[in-house]
């Protein structure tokens, strides 16, 4: 049982009463659901967050449509354990998947060859079975469910596949290394591989030699023929088509705009004549070269952004929309390889991106997401809200929509009073470790939000920041404000349960 400090638990009594006494609408059936999580999109990314470059009007029809939620929060700032958190409801200071494990004791995991002659080398360490996820409490409740997309929680032929976790059909990849290519050799449905007509170019393959770098016909090894991003949209729109009379919840775990930089040549072909000429990324911050870089960045997000406005149109075809909550947002904030250029976009928004404060990190620029949440009569047009959620609010969330009990062993609160218009407690406190990257550990509590980072070097303190003031977080009050460092320090005693997987465990803090 998750242990929480004595001095919260007024707090977490008021958020429960007045989670309870919600006065949200009833529906006479229950809501498709639509989950969409981008990939490494930054919270500045979107129009209907202020970007101002990249064009996303779909996407900003969605926000218009809908709710937008200016702070909502990741689980943690990289793929797979953001993933691990919003699927279990678990926040990651004691969730199954901490960060990245590649399982490397299996063999040499990341030569991209011996993965395709050897599918147990693809995919990451496997969560448990018999987890309880957003795909078994929804099965449970009658939903039919689907995930397509980047999965990266259990490698093929172990019990962390997605058919084991509560997905009735899956497509995609199911190693988020695979995905360092969108023009694979190979997706898998279900519990099989489906080849594709794509040669196989490893990941970080530079330009041939003498190859002219300015010369677009030089990176033609790049664009092949199968496109992933298509082809799990084309699952997509199939599956939607089959499922007019029963609820269904969908997670679209696209890998866009993840690099790298690849997308079909319609989209770069529009942003360099809107941007005009760049200099060509040769791979030298890995992954692959790409002639147009900043063109096909802003490519890849217009493309993302125009497949939902398909999907919400076929939604409207099938007279489905208006029983269809869709949530749009991010696994983490914007990248900082790749060819990639966040700060030229801006993509952070009102918090920093570069290096050491988007992706990899848990400032505000590596946690903090764009949210979108539209369903018709239900949550109003054009509204949004400053309420504070977190991806292990999901879990709780989707179990009310859905009427089932969440998990007793979640973190979340439902925010589906804040969607409904109605009153909602703010959360005590939000959560986050990440033992990647020199050991992090971040606590939100009100305005405040407390940092400590290089905990594996043994000498780190905690920073403390007043959100309110200063979201680019540069003015450590630590020093300052003693009281609310030694509240920061008992929640951290109180939520942190050491990782079973010993990659993910802190040796300075005695574990």
């Amino acid at each position: 049982m998750k242990r929480t400090p004595a001095y919260l638990l007024a707090a977490c009594f008021l958020g429960a009463a007045l989670a309870c006494s919600s006065d949200a609408p009833i529906t006479e059936s229950k809501p498709n659901i639509i989950f969409i999580l981008a990939d490494d999109l930054g919270y500045g990314d979107l129009g209907s967050y202020g970007q101002e470059k990249i064009e996303t009007p779909y996407l900003d029809a969605l926000a218009a449509s809908g709710m937008l939620f200016t702070q909502f929060y990741s689980g943690s700032p990289v793929c797979a354990p953001a993933r691990a958190v919003l699927l279990t409801g678990q926040h990651s200071g004691r969730s199954q998947v901490r960060g990245n494990d590649e399982w490397g004791e299996r063999g040499d995991v990341w030569d991209y060859r011996a993965m395709l002659a050897d599918s147990t080398l693809e995919g990451q360490r496997p969560i448990a079975a018999g987890t309880t996820t957003l795909g078994t409490l929804l099965q449970g409740a009658g939903y039919t469910t689907a995930m397509v997309g980047k999965w990266g929680l259990g490698a093929p032929h172990t019990v962390g596949v997605p058919n084991q976790q509560g997905f009735d059909y899956f497509y995609g990849y199911n190693c988020q290394r695979q995905a360092h290519t969108l023009y694979p050799v190979h997706l898998w449905e279900n519990d099989r591989r489906v080849y594709l007509d794509n040669d196989t170019i490893p990941p970080n393959t530079r330009l041939p030699e003498g190859a002219d770098p300015y010369d677009p016909a030089s990176y033609a090894d790049y664009f092949l023929t199968d496109y992933a991003p298509e082809l799990m949209f084309d699952r997509i729109q199939d599956f939607v088509a089959g499922q007019e009379d029963d609820p269904f919840f969908l997670y679209w775990a696209t890998p866009i705009p993840h690099v790298p930089l690849q997308v079909p040549r319609k989209w770069i072909d529009h942003y360099v004549e809107k941007f005009g000429d760049e200099e060509p990324y040769l791979g030298e911050r890995s992954y692959f070269p790409t002639r147009y870089p900043r063109a096909t960045y802003a490519a890849m997000v217009s493309y993302l952004d125009e497949q939902v406005g398909q999907l919400v149109q076929q939604l409207k075809e099938q007279g489905i929309y208006d029983n269809t909550l869709i949530v749009f947002t991010s696994d983490n904030g914007p990248t900082f390889n790749g060819g990639t250029d966040s700060p030229w976009f801006n993509s952070g928004g009102p918090f920093r991106e570069e290096r050491g404060y988007g992706k990899g990190f848990l400032y505000e620029g590596g946690i903090r997401v764009p949210m979108i949440a539209s369903w018709p009569g239900t949550i109003a047009a054009g509204s949004s809200t400053d309420h504070a959620a977190v991806f292990y609010d999901l879990m709780p969330t989707l179990a009310e929509i859905a009427g089932v009990e969440a998990p007793f062993d979640s973190d979340g609160i439902s925010f589906l009073p804040v969607m409904t218009g109605n009153k909602q407690a703010a959360h005590p406190f939000l959560y986050w470790e990440f033992p990647s990257y020199g050991g992090q550990m971040a606590v939100r509590m009100g305005n405040w939000k407390a940092l400590r980072l290089e905990i594996h070097a043994g000498e780190s303190e905690w920073a403390l920041f007043d959100l309110a003031a200063d979201p680019l977080e540069t003015k450590d009050l630590a020093a300052e404000y003693p009281d609310i460092v030694r509240d920061i320090e008992a929640i951290v005693a109180a939520e942190h349960v050491p990782a079973a997987n010993s990659r993910w465990r802190y040796p300075a803090l005695g574990e």
